[in-house]
């Protein structure tokens, strides 16, 4: 047969996995390990990847060796001089390679073949590198060492140790093999050092040191030559740093009884790296922190670098000269197969380091109530409870406003930098605003409080003041919020001049909000947006509302010269005609209670979309459409972290901040006018609270329309990626700025908890750069028990820290599935097109990424982090405008598309939400938004009956192992899934409803149910017949007819089937995959992976409408297997077409199956690069050749893509060519080796 003289060809495009690699060439350049990929990084002004080469084959590299490198000096290299070329040695599992990198790290160059040893290296040294022949001495697994000819690859001497033991880890320092010395790890929890040329006739050297201390095996080893320190990081957590004097050359074995200077804890899990540089020592480890230790004093951890995702930090790297301004570079490289690179600036040794925590020293009359930062640095406003403000300013405390008897005993104060209208600069003044028990409030100048404006709010309580910034809105202008008693809201336009006197304070009255009647009401956040004639108002109220109020623009002409007007008259622009400032304006829509009872504690928005925060521990992402107020997604902080304050927004190039900016100069002027040093932006402010912590409250339903494909759902069309953001609040006694995207802590202060008043200011040095590396090094300002104190990140301020992310990472822990959604290019540029995928993996996320396999670069879009366990399966169901109907073909597929995609896994939990994928014209990259439309878990209809003591609940352990999407329907789509308890269960997705809810479920399988599949047939009337199959642990695979629940007209009411109409053993043990590769009229062709390693493909013809009973009719036709298609459990299969399966396996190879009339043939494998493949997905990428053509992406530990070629078998000369270019030299040891 023609295709059988075919054989496919599978390369890989694209690989993400744990970085195990890192080594520094100088100053200027990076070099890292990622499997078999060696990559070199450019340090450059702004750093990025210059070129990567295949080196190891099936090794993954675990050391990377400049010839250049001092060894004596452990692993921090040496600067190397750059002429034409820099030779590498690069190592990893049983094999070893040179490698040139050329014309200053533009290219690398293969400079022999694979060597490949019978034991594992540990690590390879250059013996006599200025010599023009160096050697190799490499250091094996089993204690022993030997003397590599590296052009031959010639042995010339093998050494072992008396003692034979396993090692971990290893060092062999020395400038030559005689005078060498290995420090090995052992297994035994020991470091041993001996000697390999000293070893007698039989090859073998005795242990001349021992060092004794460690309570676990040791990961990692370095010495530091101009110390004689020798550093250990080990299994049981601990960094030990060992004086053993001068190793190798005249120093032999070093000091005949070594001393262990510092036992260094502060990892929470294992450490897998240390690295050395004077005075300092670096370390990382399984808890995905790099620690750098400050070696004065007691050896405390002097800075936490934190940059990868769960999984750990894999590789650590120091250079030794300097970074720029002083400091050096350190890189660390993770699990998730990121790289990050760091920037360590050593500070003066003169400056003295500040306390973790301090008193201020107010000395006021009264207790502090209120604190405010009005510009960062040392500037801090304080209102006491006696009505007086006080400015905290170089250490000192002046009294800047008294309020008299009215303002005693209770105030509010908020304060906002307003530029001055008549100022052709963004010269501004910092304006207080101070709210009493009268519905008094006081407007002033910080700089000038005497040219203050009083103003009457009501007759009652002023329970709140909020600050709303006009800009796009009312030019240079604020807006005053003042929230009074009966739910009333007061509302003044607030504006600054500046004449011959001073600042002048110009204020209009607005029209009143009216909040709705509830039990807490008064106004607790706001923020404003232009459209078009409208402004739109986003308020959260104390009972955790969230409101929508409109007001119109002053009519006339266009808004472009309606702004022009305004800002040069200074009028408002809002319609506020005196006859009517009495009225009040309610809100057009309410979620009532969508925070909880403990309400809404800010509200912020940021490119047309809506933030807010509440203390029920949930940041919500909202956007309006006309009249309605609607919740896009909801995301929630850690566990425990129930009390929110408000979110910063991040992006590539920092922070965008909430509030006005200026320029350095302008604060310099505003120092001047004794009030403020920097704009607000270096503050960030929180509420007094009066009331306790309460659980988190049930989610509000909330509804919104189906979103459409075409359309931006009410957000902008500028930016389609979702906004990164930091999340501020509290968790327990300690304030926590928390990072959603990469899961961690990026600063932790021990306040007392969320019942204070308090204000963040970020640090001086980083205010121009800030990100997600800076924004954890600021101060903390709060008032704890009368008195204001100053909280500094629990880090050292010795050094300075700027972090760059060279490679994005995904799932730090392994991958569970991967599904291919679609492609998307640049509009008119159908060249650059990206691979959009969405994995699930153990940790509890759903990521969403970009594949460009040109040019081997990954993106992640967004992480979705609705789950509580495992995802396990995903499925997806495109959804919009199609051409037909009956097609799934977009009208514009290479611009945007977007799908429903359905996760499930650990705890019986299954999730929908929607993706709009689209070109981000702002990034120029694609980007995604997300809308989460529902979700569901079993155990939630029990715990919501009043007699649920009664009955049994169930299994909290159930997973739901697969899910096949059984009918996408016009009003309901239908959902079959797998289930670990044994049952097989259907579910439906109300289109109009928007929920979740279980229709049917069988517990036939009496087994764990580990895979389902899922095809419709339409018979000779047009008919659609939907099937279903499931396979369980036991091997056998059932068929179900579930087309009488498309006919029920109630769905609550249909009875599904309680047995299959058709069981077949398909293997000897379970069924780990299902799929449906072929549909031929009334003939189905179902192929199946399972724990014995076999590959089964069955043909089934399914007759429809029997006259007899009404239902179908199976027959199984044709049964082909292959035994030991996989050496390990098949875990996944995909079909490419009809006739070709991509199956994968632990076995980490993927393989290609060829379906033809007599059975099926092997087409081609591949050795994966990715461990513990869990996950598989083929598919066709449209276009001409070399972009077009098939692709399969596999997943597990990382992921990788990979491209299919069909090429005949009778054209060997290219096989033939790359087996060449592939070329491996195995090395036997002399003598044998055991």
């Amino acid at each position: 047969m023609p295709e059988l003289n075919s054989t496919t060809v599978l390369e890989s495009r694209a690989l993400v996995a744990p970085v195990t690699a890192l080594e520094f060439l100088g100053d200027d350049y990076l070099l890292t390990g990622e499997g078999p990929i060696l990559s070199i990084f450019s340090l450059h002004a702004s750093p990025r990847q210059c070129t990567s080469l295949s080196v190891l084959h099936n090794y993954r590299i675990h050391g990377i060796r400049p010839k250049e490198q001092n060894k004596s000096d452990g692993n921090v290299p040496e600067t190397p001089a750059w002429d034409d070329s820099v030779r590498l040695v690069v190592f990893g599992g049983k094999g070893l390679r040179l490698i040139n990198v050329r014309t200053c790290g533009s290219s690398l160059e293969v400079a022999g073949p694979l060597i490949e040893l019978q034991d594992w290296v540990l690590d390879v040294s250059w013996l006599k590198p200025g010599e023009a022949y160096p050697l190799l001495g490499i250091t094996l697994a089993h204690n022993a060492a030997l003397l590599l000819e590296p052009q031959s690859g010639k042995v010339l001497t093998l050494c072992s140790c008396l003692e034979v033991c396993l090692l971990y880890s290893a060092l062999l320092i020395g400038p030559s093999w005689e005078t060498s010395v290995l420090v090995g790890g052992t297994v035994f929890n020991q470091l041993v050092l001996w000697r390999p040329g000293g070893a007698g006739s039989n090859s073998q050297a005795q242990i001349e040191r021992r060092l004794l201390g460690h309570k676990g095996v040791i990961f990692s080893l370095c010495y530091l030559k101009s110390s004689g320190w020798l550093a250990s990081a080990s299994d049981d957590r601990s960094v030990r740093v060992w004086h053993v004097g001068r190793v190798g050359g005249d120093g032999g074995c070093g000091e005949e009884s070594p001393t262990c200077l510092r036992v260094l804890y502060g990892h929470q899990a294992r450490v897998f790296c240390v690295r050395l540089s004077p005075g300092q020592v670096f370390s990382a480890g399984e808890d995905g922190a790099c620690l750098l230790w400050e070696w004065e004093g007691d050896g405390r951890v002097g800075r936490t670098l934190k940059g990868h995702r769960s999984g750990g930090i894999r590789a650590l790297a120091v250079s030794k000269g300097n970074a720029g301004e002083g400091g050096r570079w350190v890189a660390t490289g993770g699990a998730d197969g990121g790289v990050r690179l760091w920037q360590v600036i050593e500070q003066s040794s003169e400056r003295t380091e500040p306390e973790n925590q301090k008193d201020l020293g107010f000395r006021g009359r009264g207790s502090p109530k209120v604190v405010r930062s009005v510009g960062g640095h040392d500037s801090v406003l304080v209102c006491t409870d006696q009505g007086e403000v006080f400015l905290y300013r170089d250490g000192l405390w002046e009294a800047i406003w008294n309020g008299g008897p009215e303002f005693q005993s209770y105030c509010v104060m908020e304060v906002a930098y307003i530029r001055l209208q008549n100022s052709s600069t963004d010269e501004g003044l910092w304006v207080c605003a101070v709210g009493n028990l009268s519905g008094g409030v006081q407007v002033f100048p910080l700089n000038h409080a005497g040219a203050g404006i009083f103003l009457q709010a009501g007759e009652g309580k002023i329970h709140s003041l909020q600050w709303v910034e006009g800009h796009g809105v009312w030019g240079f202008s604020w807006c005053l919020l003042a929230s009074g008693s009966e739910g009333l809201v007061c509302r003044w336009m607030v504006q600054v001049e500046e004449d011959e006197t001073g600042p002048v304070l110009m204020l209009e009255k607005m029209k009143s909000f009216l909040l709705p009647p509830c039990a807490k009401r008064w106004l607790t956040a706001a923020v404003v947006m232009p459209s078009g004639k409208d402004v739109s108002w986003v308020c959260g109220d104390r009972r955790g509302s969230l409101l929508l109020y409109r007001e119109m623009v002053r009519g006339g002409e266009g808004e472009e010269k309606r702004d022009t007007e305004e800002r040069a008259d200074g009028n408002i622009g809002l319609e506020n005609n005196v006859n009517d400032i009495r009225a009040h304006i309610s809100p057009v829509t309410t979620l009532f209670g969508v925070h909880g009872k403990q309400g809404v504690t800010s509200v912020s928005e940021h490119q047309r979309v809506f933030y807010s925060t509440g203390r029920d521990g949930c940041v919500r992402v909202l956007t309006v459409k006309g009249d309605s107020l609607n919740v896009r997604r909801i995301q929630r902080a850690c566990k425990g972290m129930e009390w929110l304050e408000k979110v910063l927004f991040l992006d590539s190039d920092g922070l965008h901040h909430e509030k006005h900016k200026t320029n350095d100069e302008e604060s310099e002027k505003q120092e001047e006018r004794l009030a403020e040093t920097v704009p607000e932006d270096g503050g960030v402010e929180g509420e007094e609270s009066d009331e306790g912590e309460d659980t988190l409250t049930k989610e509000a339903k909330v509804k919104e329309k189906w979103p459409e494909s075409k359309g931006d759902g009410g957000t902008t069309r500028n930016s389609v990626s979702e906004a990164s953001f930091v999340m501020v609040g509290f968790h327990s006694i300690q304030f926590v700025l928390w990072d959603p995207l990469r899961q961690e802590k990026l600063f932790s202060a021990a306040c007392g908890g969320g019942h204070r008043s308090w204000a963040y200011i970020f640090p001086s040095h980083v205010q121009a750069h800030l990100s997600n590396h800076t924004v954890g090094q600021g101060t903390l300002i709060f008032i704890k028990q009368g008195a204001v104190m100053a909280s500094h990140s629990l880090t050292s301020s010795a050094t300075e820290v700027r972090g760059h992310t060279l490679r994005e990472g995904l799932h730090g822990r392994g991958l569970s599935c991967v599904h291919h959604l679609g492609s998307i290019s640049k509009p008119g540029v159908s060249s650059e097109a990206w691979e959009v995928l969405i994995t699930g993996g153990e940790d509890t996320t759903v990521t969403v990424l970009a594949v460009k396999p040109e040019q081997d670069m990954v993106k992640v879009l967004a992480i979705i982090a609705d789950h509580i366990s495992n995802v396990r399966t995903l499925a997806a169901v495109p959804t919009g405008v199609k051409e037909d109907g009956k097609s799934d073909r977009w009208t514009d597929p290479s611009s945007s598309f977007s799908t429903l995609v359905f996760s499930a896994g650990g705890r019986a939990q299954l999730q929908c939400c929607y993706l709009l994928i689209g070109w981000d014209e702002q990034f120029n990259r694609p980007g995604c938004q997300v809308t989460q439309i529902a979700g569901h878990r079993l155990d939630e209809q029990w715990e919501r009956r009043r007699d649920r003591h009664k009955t049994v609940k169930m299994d909290p352990e159930t997973r739901y192992m697969s899910v096949a999407v059984v009918h996408d329907g016009t009003e309901v789509i239908f959902l079959a899934l797998a289930c670990s308890d044994g049952a097989v269960r259907l579910f439906t997705l109300g289109k109009d409803s928007k929920k979740i809810e279980l229709l049917w479920d069988s517990f036939y399988h009496q087994r764990c149910v580990l895979s389902v599949a899922s095809c419709s047939l339409e018979d000779l009337h047009g008919k659609q017949h939907v099937l279903l199959f499931s396979g369980a642990t036991d091997g056998a695979v059932a068929l179900w007819d579930l087309t009488t629940v498309l006919d029920s007209k109630s769905k609550d009411s249909w009875d599904g089937p309680s047995t299959p109409c058709f069981s077949v053993p398909a293997h000897q043990s379970g069924v780990n995959t299902l799929i449906i590769s072929e549909r031929y009229e009334d003939i189905i062709t179902l192929a199946s992976g399972g724990d014995d390693g076999q590959l089964s493909v069955m043909k089934i013809r399914v007759e429809l409408n029997q006259p007899e009973t009404g239902s179908v009719c199976p027959q199984l036709l044709s049964h082909w297997s292959i035994p030991l298609a996989h050496s390990a459990p098949l875990t996944t299969l995909s079909a490419l077409s009809s006739t070709l399966l991509v199956s994968t396996s632990p076995d980490q190879r993927v393989c290609v199956w060829r379906l033809c009339e007599d059975g099926l043939h092997h087409q081609g494998a591949i050795f994966s690069h990715t461990a513990d493949a869990s996950g598989v997905w083929a598919w066709h990428r449209e276009g001409p050749e070399p972009e077009g053509g098939a692709y399969a992406v596999v997943c597990g530990q990382g992921l990788q893509l990979l491209k299919l070629t069909e090429r005949e078998k009778e054209d060997g000369r290219e096989m033939r060519t790359r087996q060449k270019e592939q070329e491996r030299q195995k090395v036997v040891f002399a003598g044998g080796f055991v």
